[in-house]
């Protein structure tokens, strides 16, 4: 039988086993209005139409409403069961499925019938794929680019960890406009919060990703509330800088489930003001901190910024 996906312990099994973590109760600032309306309909049918996997949808995105309110999704390839058990993540873990060869040119369709000026494209780990799934997002990126050429491209990475070094150079070559991977926390946290995945891996893929292409923009991002001090947050961004990364995102952890990580405090809006006015500091081309800030959150917006920054700059 297949897995009941909407059951937590048939999502999470790897789960099972951790103790209830105590949740926090929200302060006002994380409060989200519903949203709705005709546009949110025809996103969600767009979606469903296509038969694709949003990660708004398998990561419990706050800001769903929103984006799919404005006809914003962000696509989530190569199925919705992932390979690793990320400690803070909502995405299912287990065994994934074989991947769909027609799934590119699906999500080629939503993002024209969508009308998208930017689309994000990201994507649950595949450590059982050679490659880690890096020929199927060059094909995805190359789909979007013959139906929709005047869309710009995002794509969300996995880290490539057991992958010959081809995997990153084989997405790279496709050309998209922002290569994103996400840090999520500070390396001292890694153990816990990304068991599977290597701080320093992680921050030389960015700064390869660059030096592979030195006209595309890298972009990375944190949760802040897991238990980290603002000296290891300043600590990361020196090392992102390092990598040559130009934009970062920080945003407010929330624990999914009871069992997954638990959210150590809730980081206050001026503390995230702080973060954001010493990341520009330190050189990056855009920064966006916020409690709701996620990566793909306004995405097109700040391409938009990123482009005029650079241009800007010289």
């Amino acid at each position: 039988m297949p897995r009941d996906l909407s059951n937590p312990a048939e999502r999470h099994p790897e789960k099972a086993r951790r103790a209830p973590a105590p949740r926090l109760p929200k302060p006002d600032w994380i409060r989200v209005k519903a949203k709705g309306g005709a546009r949110l309909k025809a996103t969600q049918q767009i979606v469903e139409a296509n038969a694709l996997t949003t990660v708004c949808q398998e990561a419990g995105c706050p800001n769903l409403g929103e984006c799919w309110s404005q006809g914003h999704a962000t696509m989530m390839i190569m199925g919705e069961i992932c390979t690793r058990g990320c400690t803070f993540c909502n995405v299912a873990t287990g065994k994934p499925n074989a991947l769909d060869a027609f799934e590119p040119g699906r999500v080629a369709d939503a993002v024209a019938r969508l009308g998208l000026d930017h689309v994000v494209v990201t994507s649950v780990d595949r450590d059982d794929l050679e490659d880690g799934g890096a020929a199927h997002f060059a094909q995805t990126i190359r789909a979007i680019r013959h139906r929709a050429p005047a869309t710009s491209i995002e794509v969300l990475t996995p880290d490539f960890l057991k992958c010959r070094p081809e995997a990153l150079e084989t997405v790279i070559a496709a050309r998209p406009d922002v290569f994103n991977h996400n840090l999520e926390t500070v390396p001292g946290l890694y153990a816990e919060v990304r068991p599977g995945a290597r701080y320093f891996h992680s921050l030389r893929l960015l700064q390869r990703a660059k030096e592979l292409d030195p006209t595309i923009f890298t972009k990375s991002g944190l949760m802040v509330g897991l238990g980290e001090t603002r000296q290891q947050v300043l600590q990361v961004m020196d090392d992102m800088r390092a990598a040559d990364i130009d934009f970062l995102t920080i945003g407010q952890y929330l624990q999914p489930t009871p069992r997954h990580h638990a959210v150590a405090r809730y980081v206050h809006p001026d503390e995230f003001a702080a973060y954001e006015t010493a990341a520009l500091g330190k050189g990056f081309l855009v920064v966006s901190a916020s409690p709701l800030t996620r990566s793909s959150h306004h995405a097109g917006a700040d391409f938009r910024r990123l482009q005029a920054a650079r241009q800007t700059r010289g």
